[in-house]
């Protein structure tokens, strides 16, 4: 990927899931936003005083749970990206 976030941000791919209520589908407009998503890249956030840098918290493919308006959504190749910042990430799942 050629996207490098800046600072404390990280780059996460969003994990859709499909919702269905017996055998109708939900449409995209009525369904809450993912909150968990697959971390992509990661900035260089080395020179933040008082933290540990994000490159020794996360790896790019971890999961991570992020809050629910968090980030700045857009797309890269046809899916859904998020560029979020250190601080709305809540927690990496194991």
């Amino acid at each position: 990927m050629n996207l490098q976030p800046l600072d404390d941000r990280v780059l996460v791919e969003p994990i859709e899931e499909e919702e269905k209520v017996g055998k109708i589908v939900i449409p995209d407009t009525a369904k809450e936003k993912p909150m968990l998503g697959i971390v992509k890249a990661i900035g260089n956030d080395a020179e933040l005083e008082g933290k540990k840098p994000l490159k020794e918290l996360l790896k790019v493919g971890d999961k991570v749970l992020f809050g629910k308006y968090a980030g700045q959504e857009f797309k890269i190749g046809g899916k859904k990206h998020l560029i979020i910042s250190r601080s709305d990430l809540l927690a990496v799942v194991k």
